[in-house]
């Protein structure tokens, strides 16, 4: 065995196994989300759209991802972005046609990306056409009850049937012109199927095999916690904060409409459709922000989800102590099911981590940050940014990426608010600043109109005029660059098996160093450290540096928010 570190300085058991070279693709797979509207404009009217992301697969071939994950393009009105589904088997015309969704298809399978596109069953859009039905039906029709409807409270029925809150801000109920009302966990034109209904449970499975059919190798599952209610809607008044839905620490009562045990039985029966569909592997990703995380863990168990997104993790603080905590909670949980661990640092829903670790240590993760915020210290969180995305990349599991990381994008922190979108922004009058900040376009040459996303100058938000500077043009080539990191880390990553790796913690560098050996089947070790302490940190002695996030210092130790892999 190839020792990073004198034994004295390593734990002498392995926190978690390596497992086999040729375990299945998901298990260790990079996987990089393509937010649609701000990826590439094929067309010039400002929004990104399907054959504008075929032309530039071939960067994400080279940025050497395994696969692409994208957030809904399905026919919507775009009340919230495409998460408001008004047909799931169709293409909204904002993005193209069901042709441009199999050129997309055909041409990431010649790149030798796998496909995973996202399933919206928590909700539709209010103008999807079971809902109109339901909507002309009226009270107590068969057409009412694929949705949440209920009669009112009081002698009148003019208050809602509970005191639930949307997770967008006000009630998450709506009355309608009959007098009933009905659910909506996020804005009111995103209405709540009712999953006890088998009529939904069926036009599920089928979605499902109509894009399996036409070859998408999975699904990441919105709101996967979501789905059933607890019997009878008890009154729960607490309020839903974005993104913390279900996350209400292990003394709190469970909120009735999260992580209610009956979704596991809708998991198992999507999983067996996808086994149906036999090698390579179709999975299923869970977005369930659930605590604590032996409940989180349920939703990858053998026979139900493959994947689901490690947000504890995410929302871990710049903190040594909290983020060894969190890697070794994080393994153990998954490892009890026989699951990876999913890592993930941003998303289309959260501040970017570039802007997100240049705010203070200790402060609750925002929902967005306007111009009238405290602004973070935009150098020290891509320097952080960069460090954590090495140290998570050094993990064994899965690993998702968002658009725009790589390159070290900021948020958008100086938007005018009349181009806000984003309805949590609108249904909180602007308390809640909102996401549209980490949803802007993506710059690919300084000098080009709209920095290269497309040939309008006008995108549907505005970029930061310091946008040019992160360029793909900008940083392709250039040593030292975030995109070259990026790069660096992904191939050195493949080819020295760190997704599926064992993990073992290195001790004896002080207690605000992060520092793990990556450990293959065959015991070759790679460490991975990061320095989140006050004073540069020595490698250990023979150390051959494989990948730095920033340049080590004049006597070759790791600085300050750096992390490096070694091995000797």
């Amino acid at each position: 065995m190839t020792d990073v570190l004198d034994s004295p300085t390593r734990t002498a058991e392995l926190l978690h196994a390596p497992d086999s070279p040729d375990a299945a693709w998901w298990r260790s797979a990079v996987i990089y989300q393509i937010y649609p509207r701000s990826w590439a404009d094929g067309n010039g009217d400002g929004i990104g759209d399907l054959p504008g992301v075929t032309a530039r697969l071939p960067y994400l071939k080279a940025l050497g991802v395994d696969a692409v994950w994208f957030s809904p393009f399905y026919r919507s009105p775009q009340a919230d972005a495409g998460y408001d589904v008004s047909d799931y088997r169709d293409i909204d015309p904002l993005f193209g046609t069901l042709e441009d969704a199999d050129a997309m298809l055909a041409t990431a399978k010649e790149l030798g990306l796998k496909v995973i596109v996202d399933l919206v069953p928590n909700h539709s859009s209010d103008e999807h056409a079971w809902f109109q039905a339901a909507l002309a039906a009226g009270p107590g029709s068969p057409e009412r009850e694929r949705y949440m409807f209920r009669d009112g409270q009081g002698e009148d029925g003019s208050e809602p049937p509970n005191d639930w809150h949307s997770v967008f801000g006000g009630p998450a109920w709506t009355r309608v012109e009959d007098g009933q009302w009905y659910l909506h966990l996020f804005d009111s034109k995103q209405p709540d199927f009712n999953w006890e209904h088998p009529e939904v449970r069926a036009e599920f499975e089928s979605i499902l095999r109509f894009w399996l059919d036409r070859g998408v190798d999975g699904f990441r599952v919105d709101v996967a916690h979501g789905l059933i209610k607890e019997e009878g809607l008890p009154h729960w008044s607490a309020d839903l904060h974005l993104l913390d839905e279900g996350r209400h620490g292990d003394d709190a009562p469970k909120p009735p409409m999260w992580d209610q045990d009956g979704v596991h039985e809708i998991y198992r029966q999507w999983r067996a459709i996808l086994n149906s569909y036999g090698q390579p592997d179709r999975i299923l990703c869970a977005e369930a922000w659930v605590e604590p995380q032996e409940r989180a863990v349920m939703y990858v168990r053998g026979d139900e989800m493959h994947q689901a997104f490690n947000f504890d993790f995410l929302s871990t603080q710049w903190r040594a102590e909290d983020l060894r905590e969190v890697v070794a909670s994080s393994l153990r949980a998954a490892d009890s099911v026989g699951a990876p661990s999913t890592w993930v640092l941003s998303n289309h829903d959260v501040v970017r981590h570039a802007s997100r670790l240049g705010l203070p240590v200790g402060k609750p993760r925002p929902n967005g940050i306007s111009a009238a915020d405290p602004q973070p210290d935009r150098a020290l969180g891509l320097k952080r940014a960069r460090a954590a995305t090495t140290l998570m990349l050094g993990l064994p599991g899965g690993a998702y990426l968002y658009q725009g990381e790589e390159l070290g994008l900021p948020d958008s922190t100086d938007m005018p608010h009349e181009y806000r979108q984003d309805p949590a922004f609108h249904r909180t009058n602007g308390e809640e600043i909102g996401r549209d900040g980490c949803r802007v376009p993506m710059p690919w040459q300084k000098d080009a109109p709209s920095f290269g996303f497309g040939a309008s100058a006008d995108t549907w938000l505005p970029q930061p005029s310091v946008y040019g500077d992160y360029a793909v043009d900008q940083q392709e080539g250039v040593a030292g660059s975030t995109l070259e990191l990026y790069r660096s880390l992904l191939a050195a990553r493949r080819e020295r098996g760190l997704g599926t790796g064992g993990l073992r913690v290195v001790e004896g560098l002080g207690d605000d160093v992060v520092a793990f050996e990556n450990v293959d089947a065959a015991g070759e070790a790679t460490l991975v450290l990061a320095n989140l302490g006050a004073e540069p940190v020595a490698l250990p002695e023979g150390a051959r540096v494989l990948v730095a996030s920033g340049a080590l210092d004049a006597d070759g130790r790791v600085p300050v928010d750096t992390a490096v892999w070694a091995t000797r």
